[in-house]
């Protein structure tokens, strides 16, 4: 799965949407490409309330490193913020919202040509191409 997209979705049991992004106890992390997707990782934080303390937000987005997106049932206007700076997109859907379908909905999307945000990350994620220069030479371009 070299070519898959690492994205997290906030769940205590693995299979469902249950947590906000701050209060989340767990994240599982997926690696998906079309054709198919595959748990990487399952992080743990134990139970945190949903008291302001922002210091518990840099560990989660720690831990989301090389994540593109995030899916939880709410997500602060801070925590939007610092996410977008870590170049993750928070995505927030309804408490409940199934895993697999939603994976089933980004492989749908990178079948068929991703959205805005997802081709963003997934450009970020091949970093510069390696001819950039050669168009430029091509050009008559000297420096």
């Amino acid at each position: 799965m070299d070519t898959a997209i690492k994205v997290a979705f906030a769940s205590t049991d693995m299979t469902h949407i249950d947590q906000h992004f701050g209060a989340a106890e767990s994240f599982a992390i997926y690696a998906i490409n079309p054709e198919e997707a595959q748990l990487v990782e399952a992080t743990q934080f134990g139970k945190l309330d949903m008291d302001g303390n922002e210091d518990k937000l840099d560990a989660k987005i720690k831990a989301l490193e090389g994540c593109v997106a995030v899916y939880s049932q709410a997500v602060g206007a801070s925590a939007v913020a610092k996410l977008k700076a870590a170049s993750i997109q928070p995505i927030k859907v309804s408490a409940g919202a199934e895993i697999a379908g939603l994976i089933e909905a980004l492989q749908d999307e990178l079948r068929q040509g991703p959205t805005a945000w997802l081709a963003q990350a997934i450009k970020r994620l091949q970093g510069p191409s390696a001819t950039r220069f050669d168009a430029m030479e091509a050009e008559g371009w000297d420096e």
